[in-house]
């Protein structure tokens, strides 16, 4: 008898609640449908005003052009947690003395990731960007765990720090 009653009760739990599901479906659906209206509330333009905006944005070297390395200096704060700006001296990341000009992946005393390693040619100041923009994506798989600082100016800023070192 207790077994039935258990059983009993659990379906009469299941039926609540689907119950309660089905009027709160009822509820929401009445606060969401329109009727009656002639024309919609506001209405989303398409994807022009992002374009627009883009081309008003303006480009990198003249980002560049009008960096501040002051700025920058303070800005690459974030990156002291892993690199040094000393020559020679290395961080969890390699020395960023005299970054710019230089080789990809070329101290010998510090042991890169492979995804680095695969990378020749030299670090400009686009390639710099590219990198502090989205590191995963610059370099698939690498070790580096920072996550990108969005802003183009405060990019444009930090390079420009790493420009006046070893200078």
């Amino acid at each position: 008898m207790s077994a039935l009653i258990g059983v009993l009760k659990s379906v009469a739990a299941l039926c609540l609640a689907l119950a309660i599901f089905y009027v709160m479906n009822l509820a929401a659906g009445a606060l969401y449908t329109q009727r009656g209206l002639e024309q919609p509330a506001y209405v989303i333009l398409a994807d022009d005003a992002p374009a627009e905006a883009a081309a008003e944005a303006p480009s990198f070297e003249e980002l560049l052009a009008n960096a501040s390395a002051a700025s920058g200096e303070r800005l690459f704060r974030e990156c002291q947690a892993c690199h040094r700006v000393e020559e020679g001296v290395h961080g969890v990341g390699p020395s960023l003395y005299g970054v710019v000009g230089r080789d990809v992946a070329s101290f010998d005393d510090f042991r890169y990731s492979a995804a680095f390693s695969a990378i020749e040619g030299v670090w400009t100041p686009e390639r710099i960007d590219a990198l502090i923009t989205n590191p995963q994506g610059f370099a698939r798989g690498t070790a580096m765990t920072y996550a990108g600082m969005r802003r183009a100016s405060d990019r444009a800023d930090v390079i420009a720090y790493l420009q006046s070192l070893g200078m």
